[in-house]
């Protein structure tokens, strides 16, 4: 497996051509010349700017890149040379600080900028032209290049509460940020299970809430634990030289500190600014926490002495002040907070939440700073000048942006680097979804929902990497890449997905970029992927196969053995009549050159029949969309990934025609429970039956206790009833209940496949 993208840099380098640069993201404008400019270790670098770190910059990484080291002059007399000129390159645009040019004749290369920022984008789209190879001369193709920048906001985020990563892997990971044109490195500092930042005020904060007594292993559905102390945090030197450190680079690092929930780190350390006064133990569990702040004085006075700290050491206009998931079951029974409601004349615990995060909105702002949280701090009234982060889909963006906040896209549908990349089955462990670099490439932070005006308020997005499963620096990496240089593309305005297989083979020729500086990177690209069909009679289903480089390539089986060079050769889609296993892989010489998946098929009377549905499932997990459903594909109860369907507050309301008139004899149906991340069983689930699919008449209802008692794997059994059309209601619980992890929000419900027999 591990060769097979160097055969793909090979295969596609002949397309692309040799004396195109292949850039990510790719420019706003470029035009490739006939000849070219030679780079040797006579080749001087002229520069305008004084004591520039970006002339130090390029200088090392040339070195690092070619083995040639350059000079650099104020005035260079070779006629060999790469001039840096920070100058107004277009007086029109001078508000544009990133623009920048670049202009390569035979014997210089020409960077122009508006700003260093733009000349440190120019080296970066550079040092991408320049071949990476240690050789006395290097050719590069003579170009014209100018380039700017779409969003304002290009972000990656990094838990390091859940685990804890040090200050080395930290500025390797802004690193990979400026590479690919990213300006924002949000930072998450403090969550339930762990603080990481020191806060001289209040050392408890890290002797005791930067450490927890054992982490979950394994899924949390699995509720295993280990009793090792973990833990680490960030002294503020350290924080002042990774500050410094991005700032060099262009990169602003937004610092989250959780507030008022996701607090049991910091409330394990200080008791008295909780409701209850505890005693608290640092958060072994994945997952939401009813303890949060208590919002008596007392507590805004703390946070807002971490805060003061915070805000000296971090110079970024925005602070992020969390917001999400704040279970209100401590406040219902809080007298603080009773008081305070009734003082302040506010009439829920929503309102309660809005009222703690305008008074921090307000301390932020007085020290010159703005807020920005997640999209849950629009419920009960969003704070005036408040910034909002859109992660649980695009709709809490559209709303604030209608409102004239100004708004950051991160949905889960899309920038949540902690799902899925490939198949499950091939995948380390993940917090669940299916998020392929192809779907990262189709995002558009724009909703088309906005007018022109109200579109203004969209800065930017940025991708999410929760780190509940990612352990290693090596782990993140392979999270991160190579989803984000999809991304970067996206941000930089560049991207088109209707071309991705055309930025696919650039994002290949960068995966020898990735292997040479050593980075783990996911081969998931490379995997045979397939999609399931509607047969066009509806007589069973037809199961598409798809490789990255050639589909012709592949071999499967029907019968579940492992495929070999003379099995059948993949040239349309395999028609699924009969329940049956279907295993396949890539060949090339006579040689395996893929994984082999696996697909089981079992096959019943609803199998590829028509389906649809009241309420469409939550993009978050609507991967294969409604016909995941009744495509024979029972879904991986262990890993969250595409074949279940997920609904946010919403029942299953399905409907299946059967074509004709059916003896039914069971209907089956598959939901799931795992309550960490808020999907419960649904209340009860309702079978109903028609011949006409206009009157119904009900069957059978499932309680809470049977399903429950099935462990989600729901068999209902009729007396031979006849019907064409068969409704399944299975009705979500709602809002979760007190107690109960995510409570007070919407609970998830999760179904897979519907049998019928």
């Amino acid at each position: 497996m591990k060769n097979i993208y160097f055969l793909l840099l090979l295969s596609f380098s002949w397309a692309i051509g040799q004396n195109h640069p292949i850039i990510i993201p790719q420019p706003q404008h470029l035009k490739v010349g006939n000849s070219f400019f030679t780079l040797s270790k006579n080749t001087e670098i002229e520069t305008n700017q004084k004591d520039s770190f970006e002339v130090t910059y390029l200088q090392n990484a040339i070195f690092n890149q070619t083995g040639l080291s350059l000079q650099s002059q104020k005035k260079s007399k070779v006629s060999s040379k790469i001039i840096l000129n920070l100058r107004l390159i277009d007086t029109i645009s001078t508000k544009i600080k990133s623009r920048y040019e670049i202009i390569i004749k035979h014997n210089q290369i020409e960077i122009n900028a508006n700003s260093s920022e733009g000349i440190f984008y120019a080296i970066q789209s550079l040092l991408q032209i320049i071949p990476s190879e240690k050789k006395q001369t290097i050719s590069i193709p003579c170009l014209e290049l100018q380039d700017e920048p779409k969003y304002k906001w290009r972000g990656m985020h990094l838990d390091c509460a859940r685990h804890f990563f040090p200050k080395e892997f930290i500025k390797k990971y802004i690193d990979y940020l400026a590479t690919y044109k990213f300006n924002v490195f949000h930072w998450h500092l403090t969550d339930d299970q762990g603080w990481r930042i020191e806060i001289k005020k209040y050392p408890k904060l890290t002797s005791i809430g930067a450490w927890r007594n054992g982490s979950m292993i394994g899924h949390y559905s699995e509720q295993k634990f280990d009793n090792i102390r973990y833990g680490g945090y960030y002294t503020q030197e350290e924080i002042k030289e990774i500050v410094a450190y991005a700032s060099a680079r262009h990169i602003t690092i937004v610092p989250e500190i959780e507030m008022p929930g996701h607090a049991v780190a910091a409330l394990a350390a200080y008791p008295e600014y909780s409701c209850t006064g505890g005693p608290f133990e640092v958060g072994k569990t994945w997952g939401v926490l009813d303890d949060v702040f208590c919002p008596k004085d007392e507590t805004f006075t703390f946070l807002e002495n971490i805060l003061t700290e915070v805000i000296a050491l971090f110079p970024s206009e925005y602070i992020h002040i969390g917001g999400d998931e704040c279970p209100k079951t401590r406040w219902k029974a809080c007298p603080h907070c009773q008081k305070r409601m009734k003082t302040e004349n506010l009439k829920d615990e929503h309102e309660l939440q809005s009222y703690f995060i305008q008074r921090i909105e307000r301390f932020v702002n007085s020290k010159g700073r703005k807020i920005i949280g997640w999209d849950e701090i629009l419920e009960g009234g969003l704070a005036p000048n408040a910034a909002v982060m859109s992660w649980r889909g695009t709709e809490g963006g559209i709303a604030a942006a209608k409102q004239k906040h100004y708004v950051v896209m991160s949905p889960g549908s899309h920038c949540y680097f902690d799902h899925y990349q490939g198949n499950p089955k091939n995948e380390p462990i993940a917090f669940g979804g299916y998020t392929p670099v192809e779907k990262v490439y189709s995002f558009n932070p724009t909703p088309k929902e906005l007018s022109p005006e109200e579109a203004k308020y969209i800065m930017g997005a940025q991708a999410n990497v929760w780190t509940e499963y990612i352990e290693t620096p090596t782990h993140v990496e392979y999270m991160i890449f190579p989803r984000m240089l999809a991304l970067s593309e996206v941000l930089w305005g560049t991207s088109n997905p209707e071309k991705y297989t055309e930025f696919q083979n650039r994002m290949f020729q960068h995966f020898d970029i990735l292997e040479k500086k050593g980075i783990n990177f996911s081969k998931a690209v490379f995997e045979i992927t397939s999609k399931v069909k509607s047969a066009e009679n509806g007589n069973g289903v037809l199961f598409e196969l798809h490789s990255a480089k050639n589909t012709n390539l592949i071999r499967y089986t029907t019968d579940g053995t492992n495929p070999n060079t003379n099995s059948f050769q993949y040239l349309h889609p395999i028609e699924i009549k009969n329940s049956q296993t279907i295993k396949a892989a890539s060949f090339e010489n006579e040689k395996q050159k893929s994984a082999v998946v696996e697909q089981v098929f079992t096959l019943n009377k609803a199998t590829g029949k028509k389906i649809n549905l009241v309420d469409a499932p939550h993009e978050n997990y609507n991967v294969g969309g409604t016909f995941t459903l009744i495509d024979g594909i029972s879904a991986n109860r262990g890993k969250l990934g595409k074949d279940w369907l997920g609904f946010s507050g919403k029942d299953l309301n399905a409907t299946i025609d059967l074509g004709k008139s059916e003896v039914i004899n069971k209907v089956t149906i598959s939901v799931l429970e795992s309550q960490g991340s808020w999907i419960y069983y649904p209340k009860k689930i309702g079978i109903l039956l028609s011949e006409d699919g206009i009157n119904y008449r009900g069957i059978n209802i499932i309680s809470a206790e049977e399903i429950k008692k099935s462990g989600g794997k729901v068999n209902i059994t009729l007396n031979a009833e006849k019907a064409q059309f068969v409704k399944v209601i299975a009705y979500n619980a709602g809002i979760i209940t007190e107690r109960l992890p995510g409570a007070g929000s919407n609970a998830w419900l999760f179904v897979d496949e519907i049998g019928v027999e």
